[in-house]
C-alpha cells in the first residue's frame, strides 16, 4: 500500500460549504499515514487516484482513518458497483467511534443499498449517539442520477449542534440538536470509515432479496477524500473533545437558499423518514418538528 493518496481539499469541487469552512486543518497525506485497513486486504486495490474496495464470496473489505475528529467536515467522491444485480450489497461512507466507546458509541452514516435487476441503488442516512441504536433515525432517498456511472461527492459537516448530509452541492438532511435529544446526538470524536459488505438480511426490501455471488465481485470506487478538522490519536482522544475552535465548529446551519434546495430535494426524492413512521415512533422524536418545518 505504498501508493500516495492525498486528502484533497478542492474548494471548487465542493461549493456546498463556504471556503472558510474548507480551509484550515486539511493536509496532503499518504494513504498509510491517513488510513488503515479494517479487513479484506486482498479486496482493496489502487488505480490511479482511486481506491477500490470489493465484496466477493470470501470477504468484504474496508478501511478507516487513523485519527479521530471532534467537529469536522468529511467528504469523498464515490462510484458504486455497476453490476446489474446488487441486492444485499451495502456500500458505506460513515463516521463512528465504536472501537473505543463499546456500548455507547456515536455514528453518522451514508449507506448505499443494492438492488434487484431493473431497479436502482437506494441511499440511506442515519445517525445516533451513545449507543442509542434502538432509536436510530433512518431516512431513505432515490437519487436524480445513476451513481454507478460516474463519481459523485458525498459529505457530512458535523459539530456539537448541527449535522448536514450532502450529495454534490445539494443538502439532503439537516439535524439540529435540541436539548430533548439528550445523548442521542453524536457528541464524541469519530473516525472516518469506508466499507462494502453483505447485508442480505435487511438491505434490499427488508431482506426479501439476498445477495447473489454469481454477479460478484462487487466493487466500489473512492477518491478525493476531504477531512477538515482537528485530528487526534486514540490515546489522546480527550484532547479532541476540548477546546475545539474553527469554522466547522462555528457552523450554525444552512443558509436560506440552501434550506430551500434541501426541501425541494426531500419533496422529490425522499421516500422514507423515521419522523413520519408512526408504527416505530407513535410519538415523533424531539427533533422531528423542526425537521419537518
Amino acid at each position: 500500500m505504498g501508493f500516495l493518496l492525498g486528502l484533497f481539499l478542492v474548494i471548487c469541487m465542493l461549493p456546498l460549504i463556504s471556503a472558510s469552512i474548507l480551509s484550515g486543518h486539511a493536509s496532503f497525506l499518504s494513504f498509510n499515514e491517513s488510513f488503515s485497513t479494517l479487513y479484506g486486504d486482498q479486496n482493496i486495490r489502487f488505480n490511479g487516484a482511486d481506491v477500490q474496495i470489493s465484496l466477493t464470496n470470501s470477504t468484504g473489505s474496508g478501511f478507516k482513518s487513523r485519527l479521530f475528529y471532534g467537529d469536522a467536515f468529511f467528504g469523498a467522491s464515490i462510484k458504486l458497483p455497476a453490476n446489474n444485480y446488487t441486492a444485499g450489497v451495502v456500500v458505506t461512507f460513515y463516521t463512528t467511534n465504536s472501537d473505543i466507546f463499546n456500548g455507547n458509541h456515536d455514528e453518522l452514516d451514508f449507506e448505499f443499498l443494492g438492488h434487484i435487476q431493473g431497479e436502482q441503488w437506494v441511499l440511506q442516512t442515519n445517525f445516533y449517539g451513545n449507543g442509542s441504536v434502538q432509536r436510530s433515525r433512518e431516512e431513505r432517498y432515490n437519487l436524480w442520477f445513476d451513481p454507478t456511472q460516474d463519481f459523485h461527492t458525498y459529505s457530512i459537516i458535523w459539530n456539537k449542534n448541527w449535522t448536514v448530509f450532502y450529495v454534490d452541492d445539494v443538502p439532503l438532511r439537516q439535524v439540529h440538536r435540541v436539548d430533548a435529544m439528550g445523548g442521542d446526538y453524536p457528541s464524541k470524536p469519530m473516525s472516518l470509515y469506508a466499507t462494502i459488505w453483505d447485508g442480505s438480511d435487511w438491505a434490499t426490501n427488508g431482506g426479501k432479496y439476498k445477495i447473489d455471488y454469481r454477479y460478484a465481485p462487487f466493487t466500489a470506487d473512492y477518491t478525493d477524500f476531504v477531512i477538515n478538522g482537528s485530528g487526534c490519536f486514540q490515546q489522546k482522544i480527550q484532547s479532541c473533545m476540548q477546546g475545539i475552535t474553527g469554522s466547522v465548529t462555528n457552523f450554525t446551519g444552512l443558509e436560506t437558499y440552501k434550506m430551500k434546495q434541501m426541501k425541494d430535494f426531500r419533496r422529490k426524492f425522499m421516500f422514507y423518514s423515521y419522523c413520519d413512521d408512526r408504527r416505530r415512533y407513535p410519538t415523533p422524536l424531539p427533533e422531528c418538528s423542526e425537521a419537518n418545518a
